[in-house]
């Protein structure tokens, strides 16, 4: 189920749960301090509360730097150690009220993670391994787990800025902007940034390098980098992804817990599971009806447990809210706010072991999903995803579901695919137009539907520790980053570094996954990438062969309007049409609707020889097609392919 898309994957890992608690024992025995495997569940015994430990801030930064990474997300805080550990004066700042480092884990209280397995590789006890080691496997093991408590989570990636004397810290600025100079080939380069701190006082900061690692690519956007937002490569400019306020109850005893664990794993549905730190299922609770019906509505559970008897729960969506736009931010709270204490009423009433919990907070931060999308050297796409593709200048690897969250109360949202493993390529955290500056994390170039795997933490941490070692590779010799992006020998350099820093980024070749051995899959790449047809988590949406009808094809040919801003309407092709869902597609028919949606005053019957004539439809393709009075899906594909690719 959609719903259950951001825990999928951990699906996998956690079905072995009772063999994996075994083999912790035995590893300890044996001493295999590194047998961390997937799930670092500590269990009951090791819950204790941790302190928040104060992070220390410079009140003054200093005039020149190596790096300055903007944003002490996860992916800042990635950057800036691995600056820091290749040896580069660092200056981590950022220009949000926070108090801790971590950004949407620690203040957004994201607290459960969306692992990249590596499903071709097995680790040593025959699990999935990770695919992105590095720097996040050195904080994933100071956390109780794949859900972890958001003190502790804070309180690693601290430990980990404060080992590094090559780190200046700087909390609370009002305003951060990019200086910037004239550059090569017409483009601008970032020089360093203008600071103004919390006092009021303002510094002039260079560098040699800038990493933004905002959630959304604010320095890059203020430095004239182009980007997309939401889903506006699509042709829906207004649409992006609902924006999540976690929040948390309270009196969530240990018998609770087991409650909820013998739920989930007792209903039969192979979605829903729990352990010691993680619980995701209750699709009961996408009944639940909104009083705010035009902005709100549940999904299942995603559960995180913490050590204080408390749970958090990311599952309220809300729509019509602009990431960027601080005031409309502070709606989606006022929003949460009303609409929270009739969900927990709702949970308790449908739930017994819920009865005993009360509602304790919103998380400080909204979990926003998607704002920005840079444009880079390289565009992630959606076939990239699609085909497990390899990057020559690959820096990360990603394999969660294709999640697409939903976009309207009236929608449900869509898993695209389920990918084996594509690898994100170091072109991508480059932006066009700036140079000095990479970009990581969610924000980088991607295109909308491929954001949908690779937006995921993991993922951007990699990016990040990435960035910090480029920025080494491109002061050792001289170049932009730019440059480096486009030198094999220097890429190469940048990814020996990573592999001994703990990355992996060995080049692979998987065999063509079945449905990209279908006769018309060059059509069903198409309307993939237009975000068309669906794949679902085991992918079986792909299916060329089944049946087309005329409801199905007017979808599809509405979608493709959409996007290529076709002026035409196909309806008046179904118009009369009785149950145009349970009908055969006839070539006639389809022809004549793609005609309409083109903008043409054609009659039906001269629908395909006007196509043809037109370079609309290629012949090679209606003499592919095995029976013009009953089409198949892949044959509307390929006729789809044939109008959006035609001279």
């Amino acid at each position: 189920m959609v719903e259950m898309a951001r825990h999928v994957d951990r699906k996998t890992a956690r079905s072995n749960l009772r063999v994996f608690l075994i083999l912790v024992g035995i590893a300890i025995a044996i001493g295999v301090s590194t047998a961390i495997g997937l799930i670092r569940d500590k269990g009951g015994t090791e819950r204790t509360a941790a302190a928040l430990e104060t992070v220390q801030s410079v009140g003054k930064p200093k005039d020149v730097y190596d790096v300055v990474v903007v944003g002490t997300d996860p992916e800042g805080v990635m950057a800036a150690v691995s600056a820091a550990r290749n040896g580069l004066k660092t200056l981590l700042i950022d220009g949000r009220d926070r108090d801790i480092l971590g950004g949407l884990m620690t203040l957004g209280w994201l607290n459960s993670l969306d692992h990249n397995y590596d499903r071709e590789n097995k680790d040593a006890f025959g699990r999935p391994d990770l695919l992105n080691k590095g720097l996040f496997l050195e904080w994933y093991k100071q956390v109780e787990g794949d859900s972890f408590d958001v003190v502790t989570a804070a309180n690693a990636f601290w430990h980990m800025v404060q080992k590094e004397s090559n780190i200046d810290l700087m909390m609370k600025a009002k305003s951060i902007e990019p200086k910037l100079a004239p550059g090569s080939g017409g483009n601008k380069t970032v020089t360093g940034v203008t600071i103004v701190a919390a006092d009021g006082a303002k510094h002039e900061v260079a560098a040699k390098a800038v990493i933004d690692a905002t959630q959304d690519a604010d320095i890059a956007a203020a430095a004239g980098v182009p980007y997309t937002i939401g889903r506006a490569d699509l042709g829906d400019e207004k649409a992006r992804m609902a924006v999540t306020a976690v929040f948390r109850l309270k009196n969530v005893t240990p018998d609770v817990w087991k409650q909820v664990q013998k739920r989930l794993k007792d209903d039969g549905d192979p979605n829903t599971d729990a352990n010691e730190r993680s619980a995701w299922g209750y699709g009961e609770m996408q009944k639940y009806p909104p009083n705010n019906k035009e902005r709100v509505k549940m999904r299942g559970l995603n559960i995180g447990r913490q050590n204080d008897d408390t749970i958090l729960i990311n599952a309220l969506q809300i729509f019509g809210i602009d990431g960027l736009d601080p005031k409309s931010r502070a709606e989606a709270f006022e929003i949460a706010e009303k609409e929270l204490p009739y969900v927990v009423d709702y949970m308790k009433k449908l739930y017994p072991e819920f009865a005993g919990l009360e509602l304790d907070g919103i998380a400080p931060e909204l979990y926003v999903r998607e704002t920005r999308h840079i444009q880079g050297e390289y565009r992630l796409t959606m076939i990239d995803v699609l085909e497990n593709r390899d990057q020559w200048d690959r820096i990360a690897f990603g394999s969660y579901p294709v999640d697409i969250q939903r976009i309207s109360p009236t929608d449900n949202g869509a898993v695209m695919s389920h990918p084996i493993k594509y690898a994100i390529p170091f072109r991508s955290i480059v932006p066009l137009q700036v140079d000095g500056l990479l970009v990581v994390g969610r924000s980088a170039s991607f295109d909308t539907l491929p954001h949908g795997s690779a937006r995921v933490i993991p993922v951007g941490m990699a990016t990040g520790e990435a960035a910090g070692a480029a920025a080494r590779i491109a002061i050792d010799n001289g170049v932009t980053f730019r440059q480096l992006s486009a030198s094999k020998e220097l890429v190469a350099a940048l990814q020996d570094k990573l592999n001994k820093q703990g990355m992996e980024l060995k080049p692979y070749e998987l065999k063509p996954q079945p449905y990209m051995q279908q006769k018309d899959y060059e059509g069903l790449k198409t309307v993939v990438s237009m975000g068309l047809v669906i794949g679902g988590y085991d992918n079986s949406g792909f299916d060329t062969k089944p049946d087309s009808n005329p409801q199905r094809m007017l979808n599809l040919m509405l979608g493709v309007k959409r996007v290529h801003k076709l002026p035409g309407d196909p309806t008046p092709a179904v118009a009369g049409m009785q149950d145009p869902g349970k009908q055969p597609l006839t070539l006639q028919q389809a022809a004549w609707m793609i005609a309409l949606t083109a903008g043409y005053d054609v009659k039906a019957d001269q629908a395909v020889d006007m196509l043809q004539a037109n370079g609309l439809l290629r012949k090679e393709t209606v003499e592919g097609i095995a029976d013009p009075s009953k089409l198949s899906n892949g044959d509307t594909y390929m006729m789809i392919r044939d109008l959006v690719e035609r001279p």
